[in-house]
């Protein structure tokens, strides 16, 4: 599976490699550093894609911050290397070999679904940063489950290849040695909000989950969770 970020099988399926949905998943890292009073100097990202977030971030959080991107994907390098300025620098570059600087904040925004050895990269990135903010899709919930098809068409298209609930996401992180220091849902990204079904879903998910969010999340599906940790 992981071949298919280096031999363009990826960038065909995405070809914007998710690009469209940065500045919401960024409004969702700084809703995250409010909630917990946090303003890093440093920040950086594995597997940064396109670098948008990280573009988007650098534009809202200031000059004073320097921003940095991990990237392994050749073709996902082409896209991030362009969006490098005065405070944000792309490497392709596997961050877990690299003898690289150590950060205040390390981000993995849906990442770890897509490592064969999740929880050894789990391990490994918990010693290059003081905070470490993770998004991780939940794609685990009885309607995914009932239906199938969605969950193999994710781990083709989307080369998700590992599932979450909102329990295990976070007892994968505790064992792996994380501190899990605040965490909430997130709901569908812009992109993903227009596509006809979510049209027709969406509004009896918001119902449901302004009552019981956590039922709402494990039947229906449709969040991800933010996760602040040390």
């Amino acid at each position: 599976m992981t071949s298919i970020y280096g031999n363009g099988t990826y960038l065909k399926n995405q070809p914007t490699w998710h690009a469209e949905d940065s500045p919401w998943k960024a409004s969702q890292v700084v809703k995250m550093l409010e909630r917990n009073s946090l303003n890093p100097r440093t920040i950086c990202e594995v597997g940064c894609g396109a670098g948008e977030i990280l573009n988007t971030l650098s534009g809202c959080l200031g000059q004073g911050t320097q921003f940095t991107g991990y990237e392994v994907s050749p073709q996902a390098f082409e896209l991030c290397k362009s969006r490098a300025k005065e405070n944000l620098a792309f490497y392709l570059a596997d961050l877990l070999t690299e003898n690289a600087q150590h950060f205040d904040l390390v981000m993995a925004i849906d990442v770890f679904e897509h490592v064969e050895d999740y929880l050894g990269f789990l391990r490994a990135l918990r010693s290059k940063g003081d905070y470490k903010l993770f998004h991780i899709p939940l794609d685990l919930s009885v309607l995914r489950v009932l239906r199938g098809r969605p969950i193999v068409k994710a781990r083709r298209s989307l080369g998700h290849i590992h599932y979450f609930t909102k329990e295990t996401a976070l007892a994968s992180l505790r064992d792996t040695g994380y501190s899990v220091l605040d965490h909430f849902y997130t709901g569908p990204a812009d992109a993903l909000s227009r596509r006809w079904k979510s049209r027709i879903l969406g509004p009896l998910r918001k119902a449901l989950f302004s009552m019981k969010p956590d039922m709402t999340v494990r039947v229906l599906g449709g969040y991800s969770l933010m996760v602040l940790a040390r």
